[in-house]
């Protein structure tokens, strides 16, 4: 079946997956604004204070108390940090989804995993699974290099295998310790963006197959994009200090300029059209990009209130941040028989369009 096969927004087909679950964990030193980017950044002046008050961000959870970052001599002591860290707030994650979902570890068939702020080998999922655990026959599926998209697309490619095995359980799992990967003294606009947006947590999301859903939103469709000529706008350059931010200022520009017909276009296939969705489970990118999102959609006053919030309350968690929205939206769902979208942008630069029915 395609990814954006024909289907009615309130399909009840047996073989259209759920989203019965999400959950949301932060490691626990949480700041200020104001006290992160003094403490992350040698450029913390009085001008780049009134640029990162401008980011909508107002307080942020961070890997490592904030007098432990001077303390790490490059990639290395960083990337130690994020396995210990990450390990700790994934497992947590992952018990509290299951236990929403009412389900046990050993029921999940499946785990798509996903981080860019990091590396392990083993992966995240690999080394948590006797600790928590997954059955020894359980599938990985990691992902690396999505980034901010990767919430959107983890989601989709769920939705993808459980319409093959509808009677399974499913679960996508993001890590992102983003304060981890900022260059101390690197002065380009784009690490200072970064200081002044990303955040750290992780999530983790259960789905289960059409056979299985009995409640939650039915993933009914989803899309996934690539623009032309814009490979720079977005990714790393991994070298020996790490990971260091390529961002270019043309992101809420590349999103004015084909977010409009691409969401259009996708909702037109299902005989929809924009006013039509109850629900915007958008990534926020940051105030410029959920701007551009609102504008050339001509979305109505608080549509991405919650994109919104979660950027004020946590910053840009990268691939986690749309995880943390569609988690908000299970606890307060619209009314039943509405559609929603979830919408994530990242590296490529590219797009994830999913269609959500409740």
């Amino acid at each position: 079946m395609s990814a954006i096969a024909k289907l009615t927004p309130m399909s009840t087909d047996s073989q259209v997956p759920a989203v019965v679950a999400a959950s949301v964990e932060f490691p626990p030193h949480r700041h200020s604004q104001e006290d992160v980017v003094q403490a992350l950044t040698a450029a913390a002046g009085p001008e780049f204070i009134r640029f990162a008050a401008a980011s909508g961000v107002e307080y942020r959870n961070l890997a490592l108390p904030l007098d432990r970052y001077p303390q790490l001599r490059g990639f290395t002591d960083a990337n130690a940090a994020y396995l210990e860290v990450a390990l700790e707030i994934a497992e947590r994650a992952m018990v509290s989804a299951l236990d929403e979902a009412g389900l046990q570890p050993s029921d999940v068939d499946i785990v798509f995993s996903t981080t860019v702020t990091g590396l392990a080998v083993p992966t995240l999922e690999a080394r948590l699974a006797a600790r928590i655990g997954l059955r020894p026959d359980v599938k990985r599926v990691p992902l690396f290099g999505l980034g901010c998209v990767a919430g959107a697309a983890g989601v989709a490619r769920m939705n993808d295998y459980l319409r093959g095995y509808p009677d399974q359980v499913a679960m996508l799992l993001a890590v992102e310790l983003c304060s981890l990967t900022i260059q101390r003294n690197d002065l380009s606009m784009a690490n200072l963006v970064a200081t002044s947006l990303f955040g750290d947590g992780a999530a983790a999301v259960v789905m289960v197959g059409g056979q299985r859903a009995q409640s939650g939103p039915r993933v009914l469709a989803s899309q996934s994009r690539l623009y032309p000529d814009t490979e720079d706008a977005m990714g790393w350059d991994i070298g020996t200090d790490g990971f260091r931010i390529v961002l270019s200022a043309e992101v809420p520009t590349i999103a004015e300029k084909y977010l409009g017909e691409d969401v259009r276009g996708f909702l037109a296939a299902h005989g929809l059209v924009p006013r039509d969705i109850a629900t915007w489970v958008c990534h926020p990118g940051g105030p410029k990009v959920i701007d551009a999102v609102e504008a050339v959609l001509e979305l109505p006053d608080g549509s991405l209130d919650e994109t919104r919030k979660s950027l004020r309350h946590n910053g840009n968690l990268s691939s986690v941040s749309v995880l943390d929205v569609l988690r908000a939206n299970l606890a307060e769902p619209p009314e039943a028989g509405r559609p929603g979208m979830m919408i994530a942008m990242g590296p490529g630069f590219c797009s994830e369009l999913v269609l959500l029915g409740w």
